[in-house]
């Protein structure tokens, strides 16, 4: 047996030999460099483990089918690329496996890209086994792509990416030039981790083609993948171009949807959204231009309306211009299911029905789908749901052909677009509901002999049924399992910090504890003053909170003028309890960095009370807050209260995503109480969110020059309600946006202006 080994083992040593292939190790960049130049198909160029700081490599080389060049790590995950640097692939049949971008940010448009230049594009490359995580820019709107494709049949593979809060895709495939279409590239088999919301467009985590070469064939894949938590935008895929395939993907908890914003003829099919009861922002398919097929695909509890719905069959723009909607035609929509979703079908979305609305003729989207089907879909709700369709034009161009629903339904149109079934499904997991019986009277169309399996690879052939799935289902099927996704080596189950309480009792120890604390501590201060001259950094969870609630301790800021009590840093995420916050008058008792805020800080303050600042909140620009609450707390003899306005390029981008203000008092605020703008307006976009409830504000906004108390610009979710306004020195309290049906409920207004609502609110459109 030894023998026999020795011999196999001298034999392909001797073939390796014989056939030139070289295993090159290198331990810096000058010995990359000369590896890379010198390489030979069939090559193995091997990173030692290590970090590898500030490099930027260009991979340029030719492997052929048989025999490709790889650059890899010595241990997969060993290797970490850092700082600034970057990866650019040029040449072919290159494989790239095992490296961990991580701690830096790309010094050029991209992280790892398919082309060195114009002369070197990569054709038949394959990126394996990689990580990207946190590989951000320090500001978040300078825009990057993580990958971005060019030439032919390349692929990303097995590879995990995750933290991305800067501008612009995730992936990019560019389609410029005919060396880029017709590319047939494959995104397969990886995990999209969370993508954290960004505060304005350009978020998504995949885009294929772009306005301007929307009308171009693609023919990529995206196949096989987990989106985890990909919350950047309301797109979490836009496909701009045509014949794109996404099959059996899992969007998971992600707050956006698949889109089909540009181009044609692409097949949905198979893929798994999985919502909850926690977001109205999760959506599922929405489908715009020409000749798409969207099968087999299965929605749970998707709660979000119009552009976010389960199913958005959009109205287009007669004559539309190429970065505008386009009109539906010819789209076949057949053998989905629908579990537990609100108004899962939302049709002719975007329609301009308000006729006192006068709109630019680019923007009247007026053109309704036509010659479309939806046929075979099942709609199924385990209690009392809300209408199923929803339509905001005529849907005449719409055939509904054998869609069944198990509640009653009734429909204004003839033919009815539901059929009424009292057909059960059984619940095999926590999203997975399986049939108990297959439902066989099938509308057979037009090329659906092509529908030839369902979401789980079974025959429909033999036996067919309405919905995504054939009775019986595999009992094994409704679990995901993150090991099938991405690489095999890194997980992103991140381990919790128990939370760890400190007592101080002085601000020499409130400092100390502040700067040497762990994530998720809380520190707890003993009643008395803590005289504080220099700004609290946040950048990690901490909970500051008084022992004796009843008798709470007081935070005396006196820092320099324009300085903050508190500085929010990128990932600081600060709990204010049962404190009394106090200043001179000419500083902020929070700040955001004015530069470098890569990533998004939240805030919350409850039970406390804030006196004698300049503003309570102040954020500079590319600032960004996940969620900003302040709830049961007193604010009062400040000049300014909330400043949420810094974004003013009017680009679509905003400081806040969430603001919660309940159950407060401000008193004596010198100017307004918020300012909260997004300007430059995408009506895609689903952003701005504020909910002022129960609070009271006297005395307020005799310096404010707008003659406003809360200036809410832009913003697109608004709720103000139940609240008391007396003695404010303004004309109008806020003004509502008529056409986002902006509302004020159940406030008490004395000497304080009026609510306006402005139906046309002015927008600079941002195309």
């Amino acid at each position: 047996m030894k023998n026999f080994l020795a011999l196999n083992l001298a034999f392909l040593l001797f073939s390796f030999v014989a056939t030139g292939k070289d295993i090159i190790k290198v331990k810096n960049e000058a010995e990359l460099k000369t590896a890379i130049s010198s390489a030979k198909p069939g090559d193995e160029i091997i990173l030692s483990n290590g970090i590898w700081k500030n490099i930027q490599i260009k991979f340029d080389s030719k492997g052929t089918k048989d025999n490709p060049i790889t650059l890899r790590a010595e241990t997969s995950g060993k290797v970490s690329i850092e700082g600034g640097s970057d990866l650019k692939i040029g040449g072919s049949y290159l494989v790239i496996r095992g490296l961990y971008f991580r701690n830096g940010y790309t010094p050029s448009k991209s992280v790892i890209d398919f082309h060195i230049d114009s002369s070197k594009i990569a054709n038949n490359c394959i990126v394996t086994d990689c990580v990207i995580e946190d590989f951000t820019q320090l500001n978040r709107v300078r825009s990057d792509h993580w990958i971005e494709f060019w030439g032919r049949h390349n692929e990303l593979s097995n590879s995990y990416l995750s933290g991305k809060s800067n501008q612009g895709p995730t992936i990019m495939v560019i389609l410029e030039g005919n060396e880029q279409i017709n590319n047939y590239h494959k995104i397969i088999n990886n995990h999209f981790g969370p993508r954290p919301r960004k505060g304005g467009p350009h978020g998504e985590t995949i885009q294929i083609g772009d306005s301007g070469t929307s009308m171009a064939p693609s023919y990529t894949t995206v196949e096989h993948n987990l989106f985890e938590r990909c919350d950047g935008e309301v797109e979490i895929i836009s496909n701009k171009s045509n014949n794109n395939i996404y099959r059996n993907n899992i969007f998971y908890k992600s707050e956006g949807s698949l889109v089909l914003r540009h181009g044609n003829y692409c097949t949905i099919d198979s893929n798994i959204f999985i919502g909850d009861e926690n977001s109205d922002f999760m959506g599922g398919i929405r489908l715009i231009n020409t000749g798409h097929w969207i099968t087999n695909n299965y929605f749970y509890k998707i709660k979000g309306s119009e552009f976010r719905s389960a199913l958005a069959v959009m109205n287009g723009v007669p004559k539309s211009p190429q970065n505008r909607y386009n009109q539906v035609t010819d789209a076949v929509v057949a053998y989905n299911t629908f579990v537990d979703c609100d108004t899962p079908w939302q049709l002719s979305v975007g329609a301009n029905m308000d006729k006192s609305v006068v709109l630019p003729a680019q923007e009247i989207r007026s053109a309704r789908p036509t010659r479309t089907i939806l046929a075979n879909n099942l709609i199924y709700n385990s209690s009392d749901a809300k209408a199923p369709i929803k339509a905001y034009d005529k849907i005449d161009g719409i055939l509904f052909k054998n869609n069944i629903i198990n509640t009653d339904y009734e429909s204004k149109s003839e033919p009815k677009e539901l059929q009424k079934n009292s057909f059960t499904l059984n619940k095999q997991s926590d999203w997975l509901y399986v049939p108990t019986a297959n439902y066989t009277d099938v509308y057979n169309g037009f090329d659906f002999e092509t529908i030839a399996k369902d979401i789980f690879g079974n025959d429909r052939s033999t036996k067919n049924s309405v919905g995504s799935m054939v009775f019986p289902v595999d009992k094994n099927k409704g679990q995901i399992n993150k090991k099938d996704f991405g690489t095999s080596w890194f997980s992103n189950e991140a381990q919790v910090a128990t939370p760890k309480t400190i007592q101080v009792n002085t601000q020499k120890e409130l400092i100390k504890a502040l700067s040497e604390a762990s994530s998720n501590t809380i520190i707890e201060l003993k009643s008395g003053t803590y005289k504080i001259n220099e700004s609290l950094k946040i950048d990690k969870t901490i909970t500051i909170q008084s022992k004796d609630k009843k008798n709470k301790a007081i935070l005396e800021y006196n820092g320099a003028n324009n300085t903050a009590a508190f500085l929010m840093l990128p990932k600081g995420n600060l709990m204010l309890n049962a404190v009394i916050l106090k200043g001179n008058n000419n500083q902020n008792a929070f700040t955001t960095k004015e530069k470098e805020m890569s990533a998004a800080y939240n805030l919350k303050i409850a039970n406390s009370e804030i006196s004698q600042f300049d503003y309570v909140l102040k954020t500079y620009k590319d600032s960004f807050s996940d969620t900003i609450a302040i709830d049961n707390s007193i604010i009062k003899n400040c000049k300014n209260a909330i400043n949420l306005a810094a974004e003013n390029d009017d680009l679509g981008e905003y400081n806040a995503e969430f603001l919660f203000i309940t159950n407060s008092k401000f008193d004596n605020i010198s100017n307004n109480i918020l300012d909260y703008y997004r300007g430059g307006y995408d009506e895609s976009t689903i952003g701005g969110n504020l909910v002022f409830d129960n609070n009271s504000v006297i005395n307020s906004g005799k310096l404010e020059t707008s003659g406003t108390l809360l200036k809410l610009q832009g913003i697109v979710n608004v709720t103000i309600s139940n609240n008391i306004f007396s003695n404010n020195a303004v004309k109008t309290i806020a003004v509502l946006w008529g056409e986002k049906e902006q509302k004020e409920s159940n406030n008490k207004i004395d000497n304080s202006g009026e609510f306006r609502t402005e139906q046309n609110l002015k927008q600079k459109m941002m195309y």
